[in-house]
């Protein structure tokens, strides 16, 4: 029976790209291992998927009895509904340290750097083994959506260092000429269902017992939501309601303007005066210079919860 490696539920780039270059590893090294994901995938992530010419990682929900490795997230809420049951084996991420906990020792890849992706390749460098072509365009790609082509300040130099060696492995001349595209490629709105669109990139984390929902879409050009930010924000409202949510925060980001539009609905009024010091009008507010949610977004709101 084969290990498993995963990502957080609602997988972005990063999960999936770090799914499949953490399985090659770690088989490699003598563990039968494959990837897996938690949900369907988006624009962005397929655009990645098809250029290197990968499947799609089997969609495998339940996780009662097998061993895993966690990629990307150590938060109970985005992890396996049923992770109580299974062995995790490791835990390999660039966010703040959430509560999954086991009842034995594991390997932790845990460093503050712009992408998962970014730690698995220095797993690579410690094992010695080399990267396959297809898996180093994947990683690099992943590296590029989550550091914003570099302009995301989680972007540590590890990060551009990592996406230097991994063009050249995989014989990309311009990493950010395809990091563009790929954002053309996520910036496309049209004719996709509102839900799909505010669960392209949506989180929910546990902030001392408040669950608060938090989503994210990344543009080149915020005016393509001026038509349909009224069906974002009602949806977002129906989302807080259907989960029981205490809020839900939609951050529309723009790459070029380096800042993010928050659409917000929550049991406070005042939640972004406090946690950003800028209070919201009719539901919205700009936060400028902010593009990280992981950074920027959730500890200044985690801390107004405290």
């Amino acid at each position: 029976m084969p290990n498993y490696v995963v990502g957080h539920k609602i997988p972005d780039s990063d999960s999936i790209c770090s799914a499949i270059a953490l399985s090659y590893l770690k088989t490699e090294l003598g563990e039968h291992t494959v990837p897996a994901r938690l949900g369907e995938l988006s624009p962005e992530t397929l655009f990645i998927l098809d250029k290197f010419g990968f499947e799609q990682p089997e969609l495998k929900l339940s996780y009662a009895g097998e061993s895993l490795y966690i990629v990307d997230h150590s938060e109970r809420t985005q992890g396996p509904d049923d992770i109580d049951e299974a062995t995790i084996l490791g835990i390999i991420d660039h966010h703040k340290l959430g509560d999954i906990t086991t009842s034995t020792p594991l390997e932790c890849w845990i460093r503050p750097v712009g992408c998962t992706n970014t730690i698995i390749k220095m797993m690579y460098d410690f094992h010695d083994i080399a990267i396959p072509k297809d898996i180093a365009g994947a990683m690099m790609c992943a590296i590029l959506s989550d550091t914003v082509i570099f302009k995301s300040p989680t972007c540590t130099t590890a990060d551009i260092k990592c996406v230097e060696a991994l063009a050249e492995i995989a014989g990309i001349d311009d990493p950010q000429a395809l990091g563009m595209e790929m954002f053309k490629v996520k910036s496309a709105v049209e004719d996709t269902p509102i839900r799909d669109l505010v669960l392209r990139d949506f989180k929910d984390f546990d902030m001392n017992g408040h669950l608060v929902g938090i989503g994210q879409l990344e543009v080149i050009d915020l005016a393509i939501f001026d038509n349909i930010k009224a069906e974002l924000e009602a949806d977002i409202a129906a989302l807080k309601a259907e989960g029981n949510r205490h809020s839900v925060l939609l951050l529309l980001t723009d790459i070029m303007k380096e800042g993010s539009e928050v659409l917000v609905v929550s049991d406070d009024a005042e939640l972004t005066n406090k946690a950003y010091g800028k209070a919201s009008t009719n539901g919205r507010v700009w936060l400028d210079g902010v593009l990280s949610r992981k950074k920027q977004v959730v500890p200044p709101l985690q801390e107004s919860f405290s």
